[in-house]
């Protein structure tokens, strides 16, 4: 990815100068072109928004406002159920539940019913939520199938995906719908599948020329293997729904890719729209880094060394080095390497650090994209130079659903 012009930092730090940091930004015009770059590469099919990449009901509000955007997927029932309550009318849960009073609450309210649909693998998930209703009503729940989409090879003795699924044989998957189709009070809409082997692994990896060949090999192999039996398993739930709703899949890495594929009906992406830095390592696309947080100099400890307030904001998954946030502007700094990203202070080491003075900002980018919201109550939302407006982010609103 091409690094910033010194400009881009001058320019935040003119826009922010009326506010102490720490503090988070969202450059308005990087956001609005990396949505109309999504929408290119989803070629006409409509793009469902990740809700845990933005984490942020105005932003969420924004981009569903422009064309090519339709629908949240959410990452827990009662994010979904809060979101539909304010006024988002398409929720897909991306994850199964074991929130009985949550299930109580969707079953009891038929424009709640309406507006989301649950995930579903196992019956014995149709268990909990029949035993979570309680007579509290009788509307439908509108039920997604999740398909496994993991790469299996040398007989499944190698697994490359997340464990998500227990359903990977598009036979299994109609079983289930029929049984979803056969108990009262639910109704099958829609299949999901994420390859996040694809959607969410970088595929040119900076000084790793091997790897990255390897990566892009595994997912070739990955996309011919899936999009066969994604196809193979749509036509087995239409079987058995044949007004079946939708059928999702993709991610922000594989949106022209997922797209191609003809059983597929709408993308689903959402980091694509901030483009932290685990995006950065793509060939398929290029973003613009849209979400940023600044942290202040409150030390100088000697030459090639300045010291900020706080940053230790590691990201999920895996632990390593690519989990922590990445200091950006001034270009040039890094971690030292004894002490890395600190819970209250972290030095950066580098020669921009002996131009900067006590109270001057050093921008960094997270990990991954939403998990940047869970530390920060407000999102200053950047165009130009100046600050245009401050909204809350989930944590602001005071909710933080995991």
């Amino acid at each position: 990815m091409n690094l910033p012009a010194g400009g881009d930092r001058a320019r935040y730090d003119r826009a922010t100068a009326h506010l102490d940091a720490p503090l988070a930004i969202v450059d308005l015009a990087a956001f609005d072109a990396n949505a109309d770059d999504l929408v290119r590469r989803a070629g006409g099919k409509p793009i469902r928004v990740a809700s845990k990449s933005v984490r942020c009901r105005a932003l969420l509000e924004r981009v569903l406002a422009r064309p090519g955007f339709a629908g949240i997927m959410s990452y827990t029932l009662a994010e979904s159920i809060w979101l539909a309550r304010s006024g988002f009318e398409d929720v897909l849960l991306a994850y199964p539940s074991a929130d009985r009073a949550g299930f109580a609450e969707l079953a009891g309210d038929p424009k709640l019913a309406a507006a989301v649909t649950v995930m579903v693998d196992d019956p014995a998930q149709l268990e909990l939520i029949d035993g979570s209703r309680d007579g509290a009503g009788p509307h439908e729940i509108r039920v997604c199938l999740e398909l496994d989409t993991a790469l299996h090879l040398f007989g499944g003795r190698v697994r490359v995906g997340a464990r998500r699924s227990p359903l990977r044989d598009p036979a299994a998957l109609a079983d289930l719908a029929r049984t979803v189709c056969a108990r009262p009070g639910f109704r099958v809409v829609g299949i999901m599948g994420y390859e996040g082997h694809v959607a969410g692994v970088g595929d040119a990896l900076a000084g790793r020329p091997l790897r990255s060949r390897a990566i892009r090999l595994m997912q070739a192999t990955a996309r011919k293997e899936l999009a066969a039996r994604r196809a193979e398993a749509v036509r087995a739930v239409r079987a058995v729904v044949p007004d079946l709703e939708f059928v999702n899949g993709g991610g922000t890495g594989s949106v022209q890719q997922t797209a191609a594929e003809d059983a597929v009906t709408e993308i689903a992406a959402g980091s694509g729209l901030y483009v932290p830095r685990l995006f950065d390592n793509y060939t398929s696309f290029r973003g613009r880094p849209a979400a940023l947080f600044a942290q202040p100099v409150v030390r100088r400890p000697g030459v090639g060394v300045v010291t900020v307030l706080g940053g230790g904001y590691p990201a999920s998954g895996a632990a390593g080095a690519d989990r922590l946030p990445v200091p950006y502007l001034p270009q040039g700094l890094r971690y030292d390497p004894q002490e890395g990203a600190g819970e209250v202070q972290t030095p950066l080491l580098g020669s921009p650090a002996d131009d900067l003075l006590i109270g001057d900002r050093v921008w960094f980018r997270h990990a991954k994209a939403g998990e940047l919201c869970e530390r920060f109550d407000a999102l200053h939302l950047i165009e130009g130079d100046r600050v245009t407006a401050t909204v809350p982010t989930y944590r602001g609103e005071g909710r933080t659903f995991l």
